[in-house]
């Protein structure tokens, strides 16, 4: 998995950054090639091996890739901002509205959420039906009933004061982190026009793993490491996996799901198995 990962990422990074060198200068293509500076890549690695194993060539998802880094950059610009998460530090650096202002970041974030879908129409993903399949996917899965509806009710959840149960966080990350992580799984059976359910039930599982992961790093982790600010959700006296399940509960569940993730790739076989490696490295990663 790890060959695989150092080889898309260079791609991924010349695909946006192609994309950004089209606009016009200033501090706003600046601000977008500041947000998608770094990163893990995971979302665009789940691209193109989806897409890997329906028979497609890295040329046609390269630029779906491109598109779901694009659109999770947007939504870590946003959610880093002083109304919603007030974040000061992303991947080791200042955030984008402290290195420059709320209105940039605002701007810059609703710029890369359109270059998202202008990526999608790239002849190279494919026909017209391909493509529209993406475009419907992907606003599903970052609007109102995918991403956003999952921040809002993070919002809103902090701001009543009534803790969340098991079940509530569960559906709440869904949204917030798990619904771009299906789509992103799911990109290749929608390109090749085929049955998506065995990696959508992947992603399902892999997406909550990734979420309890990030709950027990803000625990445990360290932010030279992590590359963001951590122990936030304890200060912030939030309800989360760890809170409510404890380090070692949440450390199971998130083995489990690992483990569920990786049962619903039985039938690809052997050819699955860099999606395979990525369910245990996300319970296993220090960032």
């Amino acid at each position: 998995m790890q060959s695989r990962l150092a080889e898309i990422r260079p791609l991924v990074e010349a695909e946006l950054m192609s994309a950004v060198d089209t606009l016009p200068e200033g501090d706003l293509s600046d601000a977008m090639r500041y947000a998608l500076r770094g990163g893990k890549r995971l979302r665009a690695f789940l691209v193109m091996e989806s897409a890997r194993l329906h028979g497609l060539d890295d040329a046609a998802s390269l630029p779906v890739a491109a598109a779901v880094e694009a659109l999770h950059a947007y939504s870590l610009v946003h959610d880093d901002l002083p109304a919603m998460d007030d974040d000061d530090l992303r991947r080791g650096q200042p955030t984008v509205h402290v290195k420059w202002d709320d209105a940039t970041a605002i701007l810059a974030g609703d710029a890369l959420q359109t270059l998202a879908f202008q990526l999608l129409a790239d002849p190279r993903v494919g026909g017209d039906g391909a493509r529209i399949r993406l475009v419907a996917s992907l606003a599903q899965a970052s609007g109102a009933a995918g991403m956003v509806w999952g921040q809002a009710l993070d919002i809103a959840a902090e701001t009543s004061g009534v803790p969340l149960d098991l079940d509530a966080i569960i559906r709440l990350q869904g949204g917030k982190t798990g619904a771009l992580i299906r789509f992103a799984a799911t990109a290749g059976p929608l390109m090749a026009d085929a049955d998506p359910g065995a990696l959508d039930e992947y992603a399902q599982a892999v997406g909550l793993a990734f979420q309890i992961a990030d709950d027990i790093l803000d625990v445990e982790g360290d932010e030279a490491t992590t590359g963001k600010r951590v122990g936030k959700d304890a200060d912030a006296n939030k309800a989360t996996f760890v809170s409510l399940l404890g380090l070692d509960g949440a450390r199971a569940e998130a083995r489990r799901l690992s483990l569920a993730g990786q049962d619903a790739l039985a039938d690809y076989g052997s050819k699955a198995g860099n999606l395979r490696e990525l369910a245990r490295f996300v319970i296993e990663r220090d960032t």
